[in-house]
């Protein structure tokens, strides 16, 4: 009896770390000492560059994404998704996303599907200008069946002290700026798979599968120039969920609907499942990913330098006294 025969193959899973190193080392940044290939890696505090450096940290997958990607094919972008899922929750708090690491679980190692899903983590880590600095692979036929996978990604950025966006200045009459999503990104799967037909989704699955977009670059450059206050990556519980969690005591917020164009994707689901638009807003981003806090005053500005770096955006609404989110 061998470890093999049971059904995890280690020679395998070496050769799978050794095929991926070209990938990490794309996206090497200068602060890395040692990455993927020890018990641990490590990367120096990017130097002169932060005053007084704090640390902000991030986990999350890409949930249930994994089997429409799976009925399709379509792997590589699942990757982008692992990256971005966190990169852009650090990000609203004004921090630079340093490096990241992924966890990806399987029953059977299938090295061309894992190879795309890690090409797909490279390139999320170039747009989000992150290191992919290790990860692990763990092989386990008793938990996963054969073609079953999971992934997990975890990342680490930083952002001085007296620059963290946390809410605290957010105030009543403060404007909300949306940033155009991709589509889906990576929440609301299971109910997507819930109402929409199979055949409908291979038949539209490059559109309903986009890979999250990663706002990273833009928004950094946007927050070196211009005043925000308050930031918000639309995810899990769309937008009554989300906007609460960035808002000083007291806040609540009113979306204006119309103030901008709805993906059709969000109207097939929408139609498909007869769901109402307050559970549509609570599940997905309806084509806002991700939202920024500023002054009515600076709007404009907000809006026009996001515009030169490629990115749609408008004003969608306000912060008012009271507590909770209005769509209206």
């Amino acid at each position: 009896m061998t470890y093999k025969k049971s059904g995890v193959d280690i020679s395998k899973a070496n050769d799978f770390i050794e095929s991926i190193k070209p990938y990490a080392k794309m996206t090497r940044r200068p602060e890395v000492v040692a990455g993927i290939g020890g018990f641990g890696a490590l990367f120096r505090m990017p130097d002169k560059k932060y005053k007084n450096p704090i640390l902000v940290s991030a986990t999350d997958g890409v949930g249930t994404k994994l089997k429409v990607a799976k009925s399709v094919g379509l792997y590589e972008g699942l990757g982008i998704d692992l990256v971005a899922m966190n990169v852009n929750d650090i990000l609203t708090l004004g921090a630079e996303p340093l490096f990241f690491l992924d966890y990806f679980a399987v029953g059977k190692l299938e090295l061309e599907m894992m190879r795309s899903v890690i090409r797909g983590v490279a390139k999320g880590c170039l747009q989000s200008g992150c290191s992919l600095i290790g990860g692990e692979t763990a092989e386990m036929p008793g938990l996963y069946s054969k073609g079953d996978f999971d992934l997990a990604g975890f990342c680490v950025g930083v952002v001085d002290r007296d620059k963290v966006i946390d809410g605290r200045l957010a105030k009543a009459g403060h404007v909300i700026v949306g940033v155009a999503s991709s589509g889906v990104h990576s929440n609301g799967f299971s109910f997507l798979r819930k109402v929409l037909k199979r055949e409908f989704i291979q038949e539209h699955a490059e559109e309903i599968i986009k890979p999250t977009k990663i706002y990273v670059k833009p928004i950094l450059s946007l927050i070196e120039k211009e005043p925000v206050y308050s930031m918000v990556h639309v995810t899990g519980g769309g937008f009554f969920d989300n906007i609460p969690r960035v808002l000083p005591h007291g806040c609540g917020a009113k979306i204006q609907l119309g103030s901008w164009p709805i993906p059709r994707v969000f109207k097939w689901i929408e139609e498909a499942g007869k769901v109402s638009p307050k559970e549509m807003y609570r599940t997905f981003n309806m084509g806002i990913g991700f939202m920024l806090v500023t002054s009515p005053q600076r709007a404009a500005k907000v809006i026009s330098h996001l515009k030169k770096t490629g990115e749609r955006a408008w004003v969608i609404g306000e912060i008012m006294k009271g507590k909770g989110v209005t769509i209206q």
